[in-house]
C-alpha cells in the first residue's frame, strides 16, 4: 500500500512559507478596480506556493489563509469559500509543481481556476450565503472573468519567469 504522506520542509522552506502567507494576506486587503471588476494579486502568491511546495502544502496554506483571512477582516467565514482556495492551489500545483514553466500550463490552469473555482462555485457559494438566485450573478460574474484571467496569465507568467523567483526557488532545491 503506497503511503500518502506531506513533503518534508527544511527550515528556509518553513520560513519562505510563512512569508508568502503572510505576504497573501497583506494582498489580500488591496485590490484595485471598482466594484464591478476588482482585482486583487493574491493568486500570484497561490500560484509561487503551488510552483515552489506542491499540493499538499499548496492546499493546506491556502486553507489556513482563508480561514485565518476571514477572522482578520471580521467579515462572515464560509466553508465553500475554503474549498474554492484549496481547489485553486490544487489546479495550480497539478500543473507547475514540479514542471518548467510555459504559457499552456499557466493558461490551462488560470482558466480552469477562472471557470470552476472563480465563476461556478464562488458564484454558487455567494448564492447560497446570500439566497441570491444564481443566473442573476452567474453572468456579471462570468464576464469578470474573461476580463481579468487574460491579466492574471500575463502575469503569473511573468513572475514565475522572473530570474528573482528562479533563483528563490534554485535556493529552495537545495
Amino acid at each position: 500500500m503506497a503511503k500518502t504522506q506531506l513533503p518534508k520542509l527544511d527550515t528556509l522552506s518553513v520560513v519562505t512559507m510563512g512569508l508568502l502567507m503572510a505576504l497573501q494576506l497583506v494582498i489580500s486587503r488591496f485590490s484595485i478596480g471598482n466594484t464591478f471588476i476588482k482585482f486583487s494579486f493574491t493568486f500570484l502568491v497561490v500560484a509561487l506556493l503551488a510552483k515552489w511546495f506542491g499540493p499538499w502544502w499548496g492546499m493546506m496554506t491556502a486553507a489556513v489563509v482563508d480561514v485565518v483571512g476571514t477572522l482578520i477582516s471580521g467579515g462572515p467565514y464560509f466553508v465553500g469559500f475554503t474549498v474554492s482556495a484549496i481547489l485553486g492551489s490544487l489546479i495550480y500545483a497539478i500543473f507547475l509543481y514540479q514542471k518548467p514553466v510555459s504559457w499552456g500550463r499557466i493558461i490551462i490552469a488560470s482558466v480552469l481556476i477562472s471557470v470552476l473555482v472563480n465563476a461556478l462555485l464562488n458564484t454558487l457559494w455567494v448564492t447560497i450565503m446570500y439566497q441570491t438566485p444564481f443566473w442573476s450573478l452567474f453572468p456579471i460574474r462570468a464576464v469578470k472573468q474573461l476580463i481579468t484571467t487574460p491579466i492574471q496569465i500575463v502575469l503569473v507568467y511573468l513572475v514565475l519567469k522572473s530570474h528573482v523567483i528562479q533563483m528563490i526557488q534554485e535556493r529552495l532545491n537545495r
